[in-house]
């Protein structure tokens, strides 16, 4: 019988004792941690260099934000990110959402905290890629009419695109007043 392969995780956490307990806490979820750091700047440059499925990232840490971190992880390759952070006031939260996490965990955590969050965020990510596909696939629809006015305020037109493809161009009601 084959095996699933693990989920890889890149870990970005300053505090290298938070950064073990992720680890120990990941290899037990049967997650594989491909790369960990403490600094902002090398978790942008390991997510690139190791192709992470997933990331926990810090919001406070040296060389680069965790939010600054997920927006240039997030430009180069869409992943679900899980933010691990000791702020939980309003703006933070919205600046990380904003950002791109898909999740978003306060310190202290536990195991029962952590695990659910990163279940959702690979979810959320799952729903979010799968509505991509879909806009790629469905045809453009173009819906309500266009109302334009041509020559001089004389001729105010509504433009609509029929169910066929067909565009329909009629005078408004009115014209008599404009002329």
């Amino acid at each position: 019988m084959n095996k699933k392969p693990r989920m890889r995780i890149l870990i970005a956490e300053d505090e290298t004792i938070i950064r073990l307990d992720l680890r120990q806490m990941l290899e037990r979820a049967d997650f594989e941690v491909c790369a960990e750091t403490g600094d902002g700047e090398e978790a942008v440059r390991l997510a690139r260099e190791t192709e992470p499925e997933a990331a926990v990232l810090d919001i406070r840490m040296p060389g680069m934000t965790g939010i600054e971190a997920v927006r240039r992880i997030l430009a180069e390759r869409p992943i679900p990110i899980v933010m691990l952070t000791a702020y939980a006031d309003p703006n933070t939260v919205m600046e990380a959402v904003r950002a791109g996490v898909f999740a978003y965990v306060v310190k202290p955590f536990r195991e029962q905290d952590l695990l659910p969050a990163i279940e959702t965020a690979i979810a959320r990510h799952r729903e979010w890629l799968g509505s991509k596909r879909e806009l790629g696939r469905a045809p453009e629809r173009i819906s309500g009419a266009l109302d334009v006015v041509v020559g001089d305020n004389r001729w105010p037109l509504r433009i609509e695109r029929g169910s066929d493809g067909t565009l329909d161009v009629r005078l408004l009601a009115g014209e008599e007043k404009s002329k």
